[in-house]
This record gives structure tokens, sequence and C-alpha cells, in this order.
């Protein structure tokens, strides 16, 4: 074995855990594909107060005109699921990961758009199509249900599992659900680092992090 300097140890230990997780929980939009809502428009689209999240306020309206709004969220996020691209070095970090752990996701779309954005970047094969939960399969994030509805389908505990997500709601989830947090970012601005236990500026860093323990040599 190669000799190694401590904190080059210490970082291979951590990626070497990070690698082993068997359950890796992903959002969607915005980490598994490139930001494409503006969320400015979408509110003034669905008469949303800029202050306000998009889906609570939507539950909180009469019945009728909730549904109304609900549809025309729903046909907005069709539209733009249909230009869905896959953010820097998904395809490859997922498929090295694929070979060693199961996939869930957990977004506050829709299933079904969840659905057609994963088999529009190419990735759709990887994930069981009931390991995908949209926010008509448990309460939406920043609650856990999700997440622990995924670790139950696959029967591991949340020291087993990873939480990825671009967002405070995504790793408020994760931490509730007692699983570690990943915490992928393009802009490389980690406005919530106190929610994870690591950030990556984007999946081809993360790929990178977790491929260094074979690298180094570090056992299992």
């Amino acid at each position: 074995m190669p000799l190694i300097n401590r904190s080059d140890y210490s970082q291979a230990m951590s990626s070497n855990r990070l690698k082993h997780k068997r359950l890796w929980v992903f959002d969607l939009d915005g980490t598994l594909t490139r930001p494409v809502h503006d969320f400015v428009a979408i509110r003034h689209a669905l008469g949303v107060p800029l202050e306000e999240d998009i889906l609570t306020f939507l539950d909180q309206l009469p019945a009728e005109e909730s549904r109304r709004r609900h549809r025309k969220l729903e046909r907005i996020e069709r539209d733009l699921a249909h230009q869905s691209q896959a953010a820097k070095g998904v395809f490859e970090c997922l498929r090295w990961l694929a070979d060693s752990a199961d996939f869930g996701l957990l977004t506050r779309n829709t299933r079904d758009n969840a659905l057609l954005s994963l088999r529009a970047i190419d990735v759709g094969e990887l994930f069981f199509p009931e390991a995908v939960l949209g926010r008509e399969c448990a309460a939406p994030k920043p609650a856990p249900d999700g997440i622990q509805q995924l670790m139950r389908h696959f029967r591991v505990s949340p020291e087993q599992s990873v939480m990825v997500g671009d967002f405070s709601h995504d790793l408020a989830a994760g931490r509730a659900a007692g699983v570690t947090t990943v915490h992928v970012n393009f802009r490389g601005r980690f406005e919530w680092e106190a929610l994870a236990d690591h950030c990556f500026d984007d999946f081809t860093q993360l790929h990178e992090y977790l491929r260094r323990a074979s690298k180094l040599g570090v056992g299992n």
C-alpha cells in the first residue's frame, strides 16, 4: 500500500464511508437537472406572493381554487420537464454509484413530471418507478416523510442513507430523517452549509471525491 499523509487518509476514509452508503436519495430540479425554474415568474403566473412558499400557499386556498392553480402549476412544470438537461457529471456519477447502491428521488414536483425529467436526462432506468416520489406521494420537503418512506422501501437505516440536494428544503429533510446530507450547488455558494455534511460544486466533483478512497488504496 502506498504511503499517504494524514489529511489524505482522513479524506479518503470520509469518502469511503460516503461511497458505501446503500441508499442515495436525490432532489430533482437544480440537483440532477440544470436549474430552469424561474420561481419569480411561476409565482407571478399563479398569483403567489414572492415571500410565500408556492405549495403551501396553494394548499391554503379554497378547495376549487387550489385545484385550479395546482393544475396550472402542473402544466408549467410539465413544459419545463420536457426541457430538462442533466447537471454536470450526473450521468457518469450515477452510473458509477449504481453498481453498489439503490436510488430514490424525492421532489416537490409531481411524480409524473419527475419520471419525464429522468427519462429526458437519460437516467430513468436507474430508478425504480416506485422509488420516485412526488409531492402527491409524501409530505413535501422539508418534511422527512419521503426519505423515511424510501428507507422503509429499501429496508435500510438512516446510517446507510444519503440525501443530495441544492436547496435548504432538501438538506433540512435529510437532517430531520437522520441521514447524511450532501449539498450540491453549481454556483459554489453554499448558503445552507450548516445543514450539510458534504458540499460539492457539481457531480463531477462528487464523483472524484468518491473515487478518491480507491485511488489512495484505503480499504472498505
